[in-house]
């Protein structure tokens, strides 16, 4: 087995200086001076070449080839796996454009910021041409031939194609698109009233963290433009955002990152710093954000909890008891963007960008023609028109940083968690009791013992499936959401 201990030991440095680019990245949101934005990119395009090299080395084929066929146990095969599909993936980027992606998306972030508070698409739009190109590149170069997306989309669910998404996000329109023009057509509820002191709400958001599992022993709660976990093993840090007049915003946001963190902090210790040492991908991700988030966290029972936790932080909140405060929460209203979206709306959100995304890399939308698309999209979808580039087409960091094929795995995660949902209550029958409490104990240990604990062994929707003890689909999270809001719409 010497060549599966050397070829480990190479690997083992390589996820350390990813998890050292990482940390570069979560700086670059949180605490980076925004003068140091070009040096940064310079950084980062250095740390990939590095990374790009050891993972395309000459060695780690060799190794390769004498463990095809050998004995291995399970684990083994799994990193081995990885580490094979990996290396055959980096072996067709040319590390010059591994490079110039890692330099371009770094700048492009910066750039995409701006725009966004300025309002001005016009000033981002020249780089995020220059991204999609180095995409199409991209994904033209590992597609061999075949479709450039679905090879860019195997970089966050490995296995899924665009085909087979589509299929079940058009199973998926119909029922949302029905149930949303119900829910609104009924009378809206009362919402809190602030002000929220900015300072209190970070405050709440870390205890709830805590509630949740979060371990910030190994962690820590900052805040970003754009809430989102990086990390991994003994080192995930979570970010959120905060509105003095809106602190769900902080709160929910809060709750969704320490999802995607308690999976990384709850994974095998065993497989630290190797490739089954993170989740198996990003719908396997998202559907431990969004069970935390939603059918944890949006429960009436746990919405009773937290009124209290507001009453204590905030006094009078504009809201006078348990009810009326779940009904707040789980409000459907209009509005623009993903993030704040409720239930019944936000996977017509990932469909408008799953679609759009699309036909960029496919070269069938120019990106300067990006804003003006999304806009009759968005119109045709909702029925009302995008007031401002912030609130369309530049809410989202994840073009500027080169993530196309990212967005479909949000409502996959949806789909998951919606099965973990109707097994965990399987599972925890008192469940519902435990929320009342603000006790997610037991929920979360059955989420680390069924899921989170075996990181990358098994193959994404198998990793669901072991979970849940069926095969996934659409159905269970329709169910869901019909039952929910149908109940608190009187429909």
């Amino acid at each position: 087995m010497k060549a599966y201990e050397e070829l480990m030991g190479h690997q083992r440095q390589t996820e350390a200086l990813g998890q050292v680019a990482g940390r570069l990245g979560w700086d670059q949101e949180t605490m980076m001076p925004r003068g140091a934005a070009e040096q940064r990119g310079e950084e980062m395009a250095a740390m990939e070449a590095v990374l790009h090299a050891r993972r395309t080395a000459p060695q780690v084929g060799e190794w390769l080839a004498v463990l095809e066929g050998a004995e291995l146990d399970e684990v083994q095969a799994a990193q081995v796996g990885h580490i094979q599909r990996n290396f055959t993936r980096a072996r067709k980027v040319p590390a010059a454009l591994a490079s110039k992606l890692a330099q371009v998306t770094s700048v492009a972030q910066g750039k995409w910021a701006a725009a966004r508070a300025e309002d001005d698409f016009k000033a981002f739009a020249p780089v995020l041409a220059e991204v999609v190109q180095l995409r199409q590149e991209e994904g033209a170069a590992i597609a061999d031939g075949g479709d450039a997306y679905d090879a860019l989309l195997q970089d966050y669910e490995p296995g899924a194609t665009a085909a087979e998404l589509e299929q079940m996000f058009g199973a998926l329109r119909p029922r949302l698109v029905a149930l949303r023009e119900k829910v609104l057509a009924q009378s809206e509820p009362a919402n809190v009233r602030g002000p929220f002191d900015e300072a209190i709400q970070m405050k709440l958001s870390r205890q709830i963290a805590k509630v949740f599992g979060y371990d910030m022993r190994m962690g820590r709660v900052d805040k970003a433009v754009h809430p989102f976990s990086s990390g991994s093993g003994n080192d995930v840090r979570i970010t959120t955002r905060t509105d003095p007049e809106d602190p769900f915003n902080c709160l929910y946001s809060t709750i969704h990152e320490v999802g995607h963190a308690a999976y990384e902090q709850g994974i095998d210790k065993a497989y630290l710093l190797t490739p089954l040492g993170r989740g198996v991908s990003m719908g396997v991700h998202e559907s431990q954000s969004r069970i935390y988030e939603n059918q944890l966290g949006r429960s009436r029972a746990f919405c009773g909890w937290l009124f209290g936790q507001m009453r204590q932080a905030f006094g009078d909140i504009g809201v006078a008891d348990e009810d009326a405060f779940y009904a707040a929460v789980n409000r459907v209203k209009r509005g623009y963007i993903r993030t704040e979206a409720d239930e019944v709306q936000y996977n017509l959100h990932v469909l408008l960008r799953f679609d759009l995304e699309r036909e960029m890399i496919a070269g069938r939308l120019a990106p300067e023609d990006l804003e003006e698309a999304w806009n009759a999209r968005f119109e045709a979808d909702f029925g009302y028109a995008v007031d401002r580039p912030s609130n369309g087409c530049l809410q989202d960091v994840h073009w500027s940083v080169g993530l196309f094929g990212y967005f479909a795995t949000y409502t996959l995660g949806n789909v998951y968690a919606g099965c973990l949902n109707q097994a965990l209550r399987v599972a925890v029958p008192d469940l519902e009791a435990q929320l009342e409490r603000g006790d997610l104990e037991q929920a979360t240990a059955w989420l680390r013992e069924a899921l989170q604990q075996h990181g990358g062994r098994y193959a994404p929707r198998d990793t669901v499936a072991r979970a849940c003890g069926f095969e996934p689909s659409e159905g269970p999270l329709l169910d869901y959401i019909d039952a929910k809001f149908g109940a608190l719409y009187g429909l």
